[in-house]
């Protein structure tokens, strides 16, 4: 790709395999998803090289800075040497979501939770205990 050509945010981040389709990031961009510098970018923003970009999908938060133009979506081995991740590590390992996060276990045979058990695991997932979690009779 020539440098003279311009090359539009949405199209940008779906041919780097951030999102899976192209008005995925269309979307991304009118939701206000996609920053530059702290202000969101609409989709027809022109991408240049060396800009660092907040991209969110989710509760997913990736920081990206753009190190080369790609107009067409290629492998994601390809894809990777067109941006650099400076996401910073902390935020890269974090759960997904809740349903990747380690749950409460209780050894097999331990019974229903006491009260104190109750309100220890509501402290641990900060809810009150009138939630309903464990209903006495």
């Amino acid at each position: 790709m020539a440098e003279s050509e311009k090359l539009r945010i949405d199209k940008y981040l779906w041919a780097i395999r951030a999102f899976k389709t192209r008005s995925l990031a269309t979307d991304a961009c009118k939701a206000g998803r996609i920053k530059l510098n702290a202000q969101t970018v609409k989709p027809s923003h022109v991408v240049k090289i060396g800009e660092t970009y907040t991209v969110q999908k989710g509760s997913e938060k990736r920081v990206i800075k753009v190190s080369g133009l790609l107009e067409r979506r290629v492998d994601a081995k390809t894809a990777i040497s067109f941006y650099e991740d400076l996401t910073p590590i902390e935020e890269r390992h974090s759960y997904k979501s809740m349903f990747h996060a380690p749950g409460l276990q209780r050894d097999r045979g331990a019974g229903r939770p006491t009260k104190k058990d109750r309100r220890d695991i509501g402290d641990l997932l900060d809810q009150s205990d009138s939630e309903g979690w464990f209903d006495e009779d």
